[in-house]
């Protein structure tokens, strides 16, 4: 039941070193191997890590990769029945790799799963989603939920008990556990890889929808529980670059998944509204 942990970081130094000394203080009867991608911080936090976490796998990256091809550069070195992508901004309870991977053993139909994630303040973050549709993401792209909040409520799945373990569409690639010998029976591949055509976002809904294609599953389980500091990195980038990233992933979405019309009007929609905004 070896684990894999991957973390790409960019310029949240003293997140990452709480990520880290939380990890290393888990209590666990299996083995695990932690890597880190940095992906051009230049905030220290490669120092950082070679100074306190000897142990962790370091890769360096002279440019900001992206978050896909980040966890890819590592991915392709695992070795382990399982691997975690966590997101730096996170911190585990001592006992939550321990529960998860427990889980994820005696439910080897879920190739992919994840825990409850909560807030600094223990609220639970609804982190569960849909995969998503052309109305759902029209209605955002337009910013309908600012004014109608419920316009969302199906993709956001704002029923969803969170008390319960369930099978679900699409998780936050915050916490995102991938059993990697479910996903080589089902793909026929030996490497869980992410779709480098996404910089940032959209790539873990990408992958949940290449599993449910290939014949397999995601979870839900409340079974263990991670801190979540949502965002720290992202919160650096300015809103306009934001705003791009978020289109552009989006529209890369629907090229591969959707409709072409779906695709060709959303392309509209975005690129009336970047016109607008100048």
């Amino acid at each position: 039941m070896d684990l894999s942990i991957i973390i790409v970081s960019w310029k949240v130094k003293e997140k990452l070193q709480a990520n880290l000394s939380a990890l290393f203080k888990s209590e666990t009867s299996f083995k695990y191997t932690v890597y880190v991608v940095d992906n051009n911080s230049q905030d220290g936090s490669v120092e950082m890590v070679k100074e306190k976490f000897p142990a962790v796998k370091l890769l360096v990256n002279v440019e900001n990769l992206g978050f896909a091809a980040a966890n890819n550069q590592a991915l392709k070195l695992i070795d382990r029945q399982f691997v975690l992508l966590l997101n730096p901004d996170m911190q585990v309870e001592s006992d939550t790799l321990e529960k998860v991977l427990t889980w994820a053993q005696q439910n080897p139909h879920a190739t992919v799963s994840g825990c409850k994630l909560v807030t600094e303040n223990n609220k639970t973050i609804k982190q569960v989603r849909r995969f998503p549709r052309f109305f759902d993401q029209l209605m955002i792209t337009l910013k309908v939920p600012h004014v109608f909040p419920a316009v969302v409520n199906k993709y956001l799945v704002s029923n969803f008990n969170y008390e319960t373990a369930s099978r679900v569409d699409s998780l936050r690639g915050a916490f995102f556990l991938i059993n990697v010998a479910s996903w080589q029976k089902i793909s026929g591949s030996s490497l869980p890889l992410l779709d480098e055509r996404y910089f940032i976002w959209f790539e873990e809904v990408d992958f949940c929808q290449q599993v449910y294609k290939l014949g397999g599953e995601v979870w839900y389980t409340p079974v263990a529980q991670c801190r979540d500091y949502v965002g720290a990195s992202f919160k650096q980038v300015k809103r306009g670059q934001a705003q791009k990233y978020f289109s552009e992933s989006m529209l890369k979405y629907f090229q591969k998944w959707g409709k072409k019309w779906e695709y060709q009007i959303l392309k509209i929609v975005w690129g009336a509204l970047r016109i607008f905004y100048k």
